[in-house]
């Protein structure tokens, strides 16, 4: 990936992770006054490309390998396009660009391997949301402190989730010891306390299977079966041990469990929609 601003290219990029369902930014403030509130966060690592490169001296040369639509630089010009936010271009374009420049290649390969997962990234997601709850003077005390654990699965939302689901919905483990309770619309994206303790807005998982659900690697339908994304290989779900998940045919299917699952409550199935439409790698 490059990153161009005020007419230069300053930067290089390596994508360091698929990307996840988050909250719009708040230092975007007014822009984008129209997206969805709800939004895909793909985490880049960045490294100098120096010098930086002006694409617009570059353009006799660079010109004929910009993409025909859509493309971030006028093929003749040289000017950036203000239209484009993110926008594909072809290696070759790519190459004619760095060509005249360097960066550490060594550091783009491994930078942001632990610093850019998704447990990271998303952790410091929800601390920032956590810090506006801390601050928000229309919730009580005790609300307040509930929704804070609820963020962790724990206290009111835990024992509200704890009456309307028994078992894990991928393994059928019923030990509250071993069961996780997590949030079907992620908490960070819900819009009120209320959706942060609701518990029809959760689901009783083993750690395995709420990380893949949290990662929208695993959604379920609205009659309790199972979608699973084509991002995860078949290798990998047999050695979690999830066997029964994998399927030969291109595309996800819904696949039933064979512990019965019951359906969703109308409640569930509110949230799990936002979850199939938000959450979930299709």
């Amino acid at each position: 990936m490059l990153s161009y601003a005020n007419q230069e290219i300053r930067y290089v990029g390596r994508v360091a992770e698929f990307a996840f369902n988050a909250p719009k930014p708040e230092e975007f403030g007014n822009a984008g006054v129209y997206w969805n509130r709800d939004g895909w966060l793909l985490p880049v690592y960045w490294t100098p490309l120096t010098p930086a490169v002006r694409p617009k001296t570059l353009i006799s040369s660079l010109g004929q390998h910009l993409p025909t639509r859509y493309s971030p630089i006028h093929p003749i010009t040289g000017n950036g396009n203000q239209k484009a936010y993110l926008a594909q271009i072809p290696r070759a374009a790519f190459d004619v660009i760095v060509a005249s420049a360097v960066f550490d290649h060594i550091v783009l390969a491994r930078g942001g391997s632990n610093s850019l997962n998704f447990e990271v990234v998303s952790e410091l997601l929800d601390d920032a949301v956590e810090r506006r709850v801390a601050v928000d003077l229309t919730l009580d005390d005790t609300v307040r402190r509930s929704v804070v654990m609820a963020r962790r699965g724990q206290g009111v939302f835990r024992s509200n989730v704890e009456r309307i689901e028994r078992s894990c919905r991928l393994t059928g483990i019923t030990n509250p010891s071993l069961l996780i309770a997590s949030h079907i619309k992620p908490w960070r994206n819900c819009s009120s306390a209320q959706e942060r303790l609701d518990g029809h807005n959760g689901l009783l998982l083993t750690p395995d299977a709420d990380l893949l659900f949290d990662r929208g690697f695993i959604s379920f339908s609205n009659e309790g079966g199972v979608l699973v994304s084509q991002r995860v290989q078949h290798a990998d779900m047999r050695r979690l041990g999830f066997e029964h998940l994998v399927h030969e045919r291109l595309g996800f299917e819904e696949a039933p469990t064979p512990w019965g699952n019951a359906g969703l409550s109308d409640g569930q199935r509110r949230y799990m929609e936002h979850h199939r439409a938000e959450v979930f790698i299709s």
